[in-house]
């Protein structure tokens, strides 16, 4: 092929793509309000099985954490918490460990919104939230951050023990 050709090959596979995109659009402008909330829904069930199957292992590595189920005005998801006793010279201080990652439930802006929250020892090491538009969320993308996001408080925590 020619370089002309080359170029108008590209041309056409951009239009294609430009068409694609327009056609994606419209399908999300058809989407009635009562579609997005079923999706947000479905989506959110897939993502919060995730996290609560993910949280539940942390018991298992580190005994004295307790679990909580979180659904509602904050989302739906999973928490795993704990209470330790540091001794002090005559006092006691109390050691407040927590992470709680959850959806957060369908809003006007049409997204899917995941937040997580970690404290080790009294101390906030993260607070995040990732969100993608409901109809183009990728679940793939969820799970891995819950995953990462899980990896990263039990690293710190065992290091802080």
């Amino acid at each position: 092929m020619t370089e002309f050709e080359d170029r108008m090959q590209k041309a056409i596979e951009r239009g294609k793509r430009r068409s694609d995109a327009a056609a994606a659009q419209e399908r999300a402008n058809r989407m009635s309000a009562e579609e997005l909330k079923r999706l947000h829904t479905k989506l959110r069930l897939q993502v919060s099985e995730h996290i609560e199957a993910c949280i539940k292992k942390i018991p298992e590595h580190f005994p004295g954490f307790r679990l909580e189920t979180l659904y509602g005005e904050r989302g739906w998801g999973a928490a795993c918490f704990r209470d330790d006793l540091a001794p002090e010279v005559q006092k006691r201080n109390n050691l407040y460990t927590r992470l709680e990652i959850a959806v957060r439930p369908y809003s006007e802006y049409n997204v899917i919104d995941l937040a997580a929250k970690g404290t080790i020892q009294n101390k906030e090491i993260f607070k995040r939230a990732y969100f993608e538009d409901i109809i183009e969320a990728d679940i793939d993308r969820f799970n891995e951050l819950v995953d990462v996001w899980i990896l990263e408080f039990v690293e710190l925590y065992s290091a802080s023990i």
